[in-house]
């Protein structure tokens, strides 16, 4: 545990996360981030991602230390009966139950919302899968390539320059995993209003479909459609970071007085009247052109000298981040956005510190993420199961507990 901190908005709030990977555990570390008492149910090998990457000592990787911060771990085969019937024991102590199983997956361990409300009846349920649970794709498998395949995102690479790609981030589980947490909040406000539960689906094609469209939808959001497929200003090849003599650079002009001052800056005052960028229609349709008319004149000046000139003249430009080196980043340091901290079995290791400012209820670092197991006797406890009790759990390969 860290030193006292304020309580978080979602004290008092207790999730049960059965789920695993990426998606899921972002979302419910979230939560934990916000507050709420997150019991992490984990196999007896523990979440996938605990053996993925770099790690001092098994089972603690890097992704680890952040998906499973704020969290305490119980490990319980949920194949076994005496498993099932401590996972029936957990539930009626929390608010939310959280997975990412698959329907069929999910019914055989009692994981529907019938099922829980039999247990806790103003309980919340949120799902996630890959596909909507009512249709007949329901079950099929949900892994972030495959979903931004069928949500159309891979795809939307192939119009910049005709080779379809995958984003280089495992963006449809993190976007899911903030639509289940949105869902969740949802539904906790729903139920301070009313007394109910509800069950909260999430299916990753549909959120990223939904995600895809806000800009791409374009001319076709009207029926007939009443222009091209797509935002023509980010599906250009052209659009890349600009060279400049020492590196790279972003240049964003926006507003037209934005593009007038940086055309003169640029020493392209030719292009100020010129018809293809006389809006911002204009410009976004023109795009390709705009692009390479910059790329020919950046590399006369120094990634700082563009920055110095556009910062004159309140053009948004910024300096590439190289992720590998974030902590060397002045605004990083000086927010503290990658925080030094001690585990206390891992050791020294650094933890991105939550987006979100809350002025009275802070995200704060509460809990480590735990070796699996870790609570395991403290939950089992909490239940009623004695000393004995757990051992034989243990020896019958029901449950594990860290040393």
């Amino acid at each position: 545990m860290t030193t006292a901190e304020p309580a978080g908005a979602l004290a008092g709030v207790t999730i049960l996360d059965l789920t695993t990977v990426v998606m899921g555990p972002y979302a419910t570390a979230i939560l934990g981030d916000l507050g709420a008492d997150v019991i992490k149910v984990e196999s007896l090998d523990g979440d996938m991602t605990r053996r993925i990457g770099a790690r001092r000592n098994p089972g603690m990787s890097a992704m680890t230390l952040t998906l499973q911060r704020n969290k305490r771990s119980i490990a319980l085969d949920l194949k076994k009966p005496e498993g099932r019937a401590i996972l029936e024991q957990l539930v009626p102590l929390a608010d939310v139950v959280v997975t990412n199983l698959r329907p069929r997956s999910r019914k055989p361990l009692g994981l529907t919302y019938e099922a829980l409300r039999a247990l806790r009846q103003d309980v919340i349920l949120c799902t996630a899968q890959a596909y909507a649970e009512d249709s007949p794709w329901r079950d099929h498998p949900a892994y972030d390539d495959m979903v931004q395949a069928a949500s159309g995102a891979a795809s939307l690479a192939e119009r910049v320059d005709g080779e379809p790609r995958y984003a280089p981030y495992v963006i449809a589980d993190k976007v899911s995993g903030l639509h289940m947490v949105i869902g969740i909040l949802a539904a906790l406000a729903h139920r301070a209003a009313t007394g109910s539960g509800q069950h909260v689906e999430v299916p990753m094609v549909d959120t990223m479909i939904h995600f895809n469209l806000v800009e791409h939808l374009g001319g076709h959001a009207f029926d007939p459609a009443e222009g091209d497929f797509g935002w023509g200003r980010v599906l250009v090849p052209e659009r890349t970071p600009y060279r400049t003599a020492d590196g790279y650079v972003c240049l964003m002009p926006y507003s037209d007085a934005n593009w007038a001052d940086f055309f003169e800056v640029a020493e392209l005052g030719h292009l100020r009247d010129d018809p293809r960028f006389a809006d911002v229609n204009s410009r976004h349709g023109n795009m390709s052109e705009l692009h390479a008319e910059i790329h020919e004149v950046t590399p006369k000046r120094t990634t700082q000298e563009w920055l110095d000139l556009c910062r004159e003249r309140n053009i948004p430009a910024a300096a590439l981040l190289d992720l590998s080196r974030v902590n060397d980043d002045p605004y990083v340091r000086e927010q503290a956005l990658l925080t030094p901290e001690q585990h206390p079995t891992e050791g020294a290791y650094f933890s991105p510190a939550h987006p979100v400012r809350m002025s009275e209820s802070p995200a704060v670092l509460r809990r480590h993420a735990p070796r699996l197991g870790a609570d395991t006797a403290e939950l089992l406890s909490a239940i009623g199961y004695s000393r004995d009790d757990i051992d034989d759990l243990v020896r019958q390969g029901v449950t594990v507990v860290a040393a």
